[in-house]
């Protein structure tokens, strides 16, 4: 007979992997006691500041821990569709009645408290997934499986686009870790690597260059896969020549056409006897290929578009700045400019606590939230830097591993939703402020200040937990690592 331990599950609790989590909220909340610090006002605790806040929220977090812990795992399987309902409810009533903070109109206030439902409706869309997942005839690799997965992903990213945070909605695209791990596609992935590849490209090369690019980029996919160099020599040649000569009759004729539109023309007559062929040989993957530098065509052609009239000008901006095509160290690349400053400024062992010039001295906005990890490569240095990054790494590293010894479609799935997040979020936020990614405004988990983040985190984590503890029980021959 089981004792109450064991039917709850606090024997086989992953402690360890708790450890890590506690450790990283410690870290940082000293963080963001060293980004508000004021020697003027630092005599006593203080609820108002922000570190009292973060403080109160860790509070709150540990007691919504503590009760998802001793919640039966049961019911997140059977509340999974009626949370991800609710939070899509409160989605929209915050675009209604929600508050506009830095453009985007996602926040909800209640009372003294400012709450952002984005961040739960992770939670929600988390556990969503992972019901619809473990249904009995789930799979990637049928239209029923990718069709719903797909709408539980683009519903909530529609409404967070319509409140205007695009740092939010690309949040969700941490859910390819668990779509790989659940048999996705490989194509979906290299087709997202192509589009930020050409996106990328539209702004470095020239659009001829980048057409070329793409056609030998394709002729060497088809040979890999086909092995037939001969037919490929053909395709390619015949490009070249024909452009050349649709060029040369262009020029003679006194039509305004650019050899870009010329061999813009050949590529699309020369892929007719291509499929043809492919069409006789039955060579499926060409017929890929060349829906795939159709569709990069086109996507090509809305680059401008996208850049210039969906993106705002501050992201832009920063997109350029990314890229080295403009620089504007006191305006759009101030932010950017000044975290490396400080992150270089700590060396390898850092300033020492509260010793941050930069930090002190208020040069980094918004450097208790997006910011966050310039407190620590200043006051830390490399060897702080390079320790907080292996707990976050580890962390990851042990919920995927949750996810894998999990016996049920249901807590996998969930597992490796929330090591997505938590890996997507880790790496945009470092990797925004030494200047490897846009500034798109998402925290870093445990260490931006905000109750709603930290809540949040706090939720996707303990809900694995339990989840994990319970499959402990069913399976007698788990050891915790």
């Amino acid at each position: 007979m089981k004792s109450a331990n064991d039917k709850l599950g606090w024997a086989r609790i992953d402690w360890k992997t708790i450890l890590i989590f506690v450790l990283l909220v410690f870290i940082g909340w000293l963080n963001i006691y060293a980004a508000v610090y004021n020697e003027a006002t630092a005599a006593g605790f203080q609820l108002s500041s922000k570190y009292g806040m973060q403080l109160l929220w860790i509070g709150i977090s540990t007691v919504v821990a503590i009760v998802i812990l001793l919640i039966d795992d049961i019911y997140y399987h059977l509340l999974a569709y009626p949370a991800y309902v609710l939070m899509l409810c409160v989605l929209v009533l915050t675009l209604v009645i929600g508050k506009e903070v830095n453009g985007a109109k996602a926040w909800l206030v209640l009372g003294p408290v400012s709450i952002q439902p984005a961040e739960f409706m992770k939670v929600a869309t988390a556990l969503a997934l992972a019901r619809f997942a473990s249904e009995y005839d789930f799979s990637l690799s049928k239209p029923k499986g990718l069709i719903g997965t797909g709408l539980l992903l683009l519903i909530p990213i529609a409404i967070i686009l319509l409140q205007n945070d695009m740092g939010s909605a690309l949040v969700y695209c941490s859910f390819f870790l668990m779509l790989f791990r659940e048999g996705l596609n490989p194509w979906v992935y290299y087709a997202i690597f192509l589009v930020v590849g050409l996106f990328v490209g539209s702004f470095i090369l020239s659009p001829v260059a980048l057409l070329v690019l793409l056609l030998l980029l394709f002729v060497a996919s088809q040979l890999i896969s086909n092995h037939n160099l001969r037919e490929s020599t053909i395709f390619i040649a015949g490009v070249g020549l024909l452009s050349l000569v649709i060029y040369a009759v262009s020029w003679l004729a006194g039509w305004e056409l650019t050899y870009y539109g010329a061999l813009l023309i050949s590529s699309f007559v020369m892929l007719v006897p291509a499929l043809t062929y492919a069409y006789r040989r039955k060579l499926s993957t060409i017929y890929l290929f060349g829906v795939m530098f159709i569709c990069s065509v086109v996507f090509l052609g809305a680059v401008d578009y996208v850049f210039n009239d969906v993106l705002q000008i501050h992201q832009q901006k920063r997109i350029l700045d990314l890229l080295g095509l403009e620089s504007d160290l006191k305006g759009w690349g101030y932010n950017v400019h000044q975290s490396k400053i400080a992150i270089g400024s700590g060396g390898f062992l850092g300033k020492g606590f509260l010793e941050g010039t930069q930090t002190k001295y208020d040069f980094i906005p918004e450097q208790s939230t997006d910011f966050i990890f310039c407190t620590v490569g200043e006051e830390w240095g490399f060897v702080g830097s390079l320790v907080v990054l292996t707990l976050f790494a580890t962390l990851i590293i042990r919920l995927m591993k949750m996810g894998e010894r999990q016996q049920e479609p249901f807590r996998r799935v969930y597992c490796y939703g929330v090591a997505g997040i938590f890996l997507f979020h880790t790496i945009i936020n470092i990797g925004m402020t030494i200047g490897l990614m846009p500034v798109i405004g998402i925290p870093l988990p445990m260490f931006s200040y905000g109750g709603s983040s930290l809540l949040a985190f706090t939720v996707l984590f303990f809900i694995a937990v339990r989840l994990d503890s319970q499959n402990s029980i069913i399976d007698s021959t788990y050891k915790p690592y």
